[in-house]
This record gives structure tokens, sequence and C-alpha cells, in this order.
């Protein structure tokens, strides 16, 4: 098949199920291009597989214990360029803008309104931003603190810029996020033992996964650097699976971030040395979708081993 064959044979796969999701009442669409209600059923498996990740890290749980936080899905500006965001992935993030006019401005709002123009070129920046990551928070709170190896349990709201008519791929997604910050040794530890504990919950959810290593999609001609450099170091990995045969999909990933965030956030460990953190993180839609590709579209009549792993019996 050529290159052009392949494309359009991936394109009439997502395109057949995304169809079966939406007539099943899995995906309700929205005016939002990417932007995807859930169903019944697929938000019982969504909480069904937060809820399975919950049972790792209670069994997983270092000295140190774990910690459940939440933060909205909306932060200020200045934690895109705290993490480094707006450097690496421009086109992955979004801002907010409101109107801050008087009533002059919204005269002139109205009019083009009206004429059915770009009424959101005369909003302004509000200075904030919708959050791409759901540990990003987490290390703004921690802000000067001295770490000890606490693991962290995030469920939250992400976005990214990268609209696609995949049904897998959305714009805004949920995430479930374990995140440890201590020593080197206890990152690398929390990033090998949830790899292997992700690996191990999906496959006994019937899927056929494998882990490999990736890289993050960073911009421009320094990203390329900075991807290679990522995948040399095995500083992420991904756990894939085969929603469209011969397509692998990223479901979840297990990241190491070395001192990133320690530095960036002076974190610190007990010795004073900058801190260390790793997440490992399951992409609950994507999960969930990826379960009705392989066990059908009525939960009711999936296995009943993988109605238990997910609380649903």
């Amino acid at each position: 098949m050529t290159t052009t064959d392949i494309e359009q044979d991936l394109t009439r796969q997502q395109d057949t199920f995304r169809e079966g999701l939406e007539a099943n009442d899995w995906l309700l669409p929205t005016l939002g291009d990417g932007v995807t209600g859930l169903g019944p059923q697929a938000e019982d498996v969504v909480q069904g597989i937060a809820s399975a990740a919950r049972g790792i890290a209670a069994r997983l749980s270092p000295e140190a214990g774990t910690r459940r936080l939440r933060f909205p899905p909306v932060n200020g500006t200045r934690l895109l360029e705290r993490t480094d965001y707006v450097a690496s992935f421009p086109q992955l993030l979004g801002t907010i803008a409101a109107f801050e006019g008087d009533n002059k401005a919204h005269r002139q709002l109205l009019a083009t309104y009206e004429e059915q123009g770009d009424w959101s070129a005369q909003l302004t920046p509000a200075g904030h931003a919708l959050v791409p990551a759901v540990c990003h928070p987490l290390y703004a709170y921690l802000e000067g603190s001295q770490v000890d190896g606490t693991v962290f349990e995030l469920v939250g709201e992400c976005y990214r810029h990268e609209p696609s008519p995949d049904p897998m791929r959305f714009v805004t997604f949920r995430m479930f996020e374990a995140v440890r910050i201590g020593t080197p040794a206890e990152a690398a530890e929390h990033r090998e033992k949830w790899l292997a504990a992700g690996t191990e919950l999906l496959t006994n959810l019937g899927l056929e996964v494998q882990a490999d290593t990736a890289n993050d999609p960073f911009f421009g001609r320094a990203g390329k650097l900075l991807s290679a450099g990522q995948r040399e170091a095995q500083l992420k990995f991904e756990i894939l699976t085969e929603v469209y045969p011969g397509h692998p999909t990223a479901i979840a990933s297990a990241n190491l971030h070395e001192d990133h965030f320690g530095e960036g956030f002076d974190l610190r460990t007990a010795d004073d040395a900058v801190a260390h953190s790793a997440c490992f993180g399951f992409g609950l839609e994507r999960v969930a979708l990826a379960l009705a590709a392989k066990h059908g579209f009525d939960v009711a009549a999936w296995p009943a081993s993988v109605r238990q792993e997910l609380g649903l019996s």
C-alpha cells in the first residue's frame, strides 16, 4: 500500500469508530472541534479506570504515603512560563480572553457580531491559561518546599490545541496522574513501579499493550534536539495499544523529569539537594475508548473479569 492508501485507510477506521461511538452514546458531539462529551457507559468506565488507578496508588504507596489533590483546569498564564511550556510547546497551549471594554467597545463588539465577523478579536487576554498537564499546578503549589518522596494523586482536565478527526484524540481530556517528588532514586523507582503496574492493569482489562520509549512534541529546530535527547535518555515511556490495526495509540505514559521542576520551583530534599520528579498518567478517555474498541459498546456484555476490575459488576 502507498502512504496515501494507508492514510486513507486509517481515516476510514477513525470515521467508522467515531460513528459507532456516537451512535451508541459513548461520545456526545459539541460545537467545539475536538471537544466531546461522554455518555453514561463511557463515564462509568472512566470512573472505573480512575478507581483502579487509585487502587494501584494504595498498593504502591511509599513510606511517605500519598496525598490526593485537585487543581482546576485553569491557572495563570505564568504557569505556562514557569514550566517552560511557552518555549517548548507553543503549538499546544491555550489562553483565555475576556471582554474588558466600555459601552463604546461593546457597541463595536455587537456590530462585529451582527455582521458575523470575528468578535473574539476584540477580547483582551485575561491572564489565565488552560492547564496542559495535570501535574503542572502541583509544582507551583509546592514552590520553595522541602519534599519527602510523597506520591500525589491527581485527576483533572488538560487542554492541548491539537484538534483531530481521530476520536481517540481530544482537545480537552482527563488524566489520572501519580506524581512523586523526592530524591533521584525515589523518582526513578516511582516511574519503574508505575510503568509495570500500569501495563499490568491495562493487560488485565483485556488490552494488548506494549511500553516503548517516546518523546514529547517539542517545537522548532531546538525541539528536535530536545526530543532526541529525551529518547536517548529514556525519560519518557508510553504504553501503546492498537485501536486501529497497525497504528499504535498511546493511552498512558511514564515520565522522568529529572530536576526540571525541582530547579524551576525550588523544590528541595531533606539534604537540601534539588528534588527530582516523575509522573505516571492514564489518559482516562483514551483507555475507556480503547476498551470499547476491544470489548464493544455494551459494557454489560464485557468480560466479567474486566467489569470486576473496574468496579462495574
